[in-house]
């Protein structure tokens, strides 16, 4: 994802990884007081959630190329 960082490449991935874990669980896992969920979470979370599967299969893990 961040080919311009060079040797740097993988732990900015990582980080990534780690940053966009850390949205995507508080995201999907947010709930209102009366114990509903948010749909402007739900709908981040999702986001948050595809692109850190992106960035792993493609970048980290190497399996697929889109």
């Amino acid at each position: 994802m961040f080919e311009f960082a060079g040797d740097m490449e993988m732990p900015i991935n990582i980080v990534f990884l780690a940053v966009t874990a850390v949205i995507a669980w508080r995201g999907i896992r947010a709930r209102n007081p009366d114990g509903s969920a948010d749909y402007i979470h739900l709908l981040f979370g999702c986001i948050a959630a595809l692109f850190f599967f992106v960035v792993l299969f493609q970048d980290v893990l190497g399996v697929v190329k889109f």
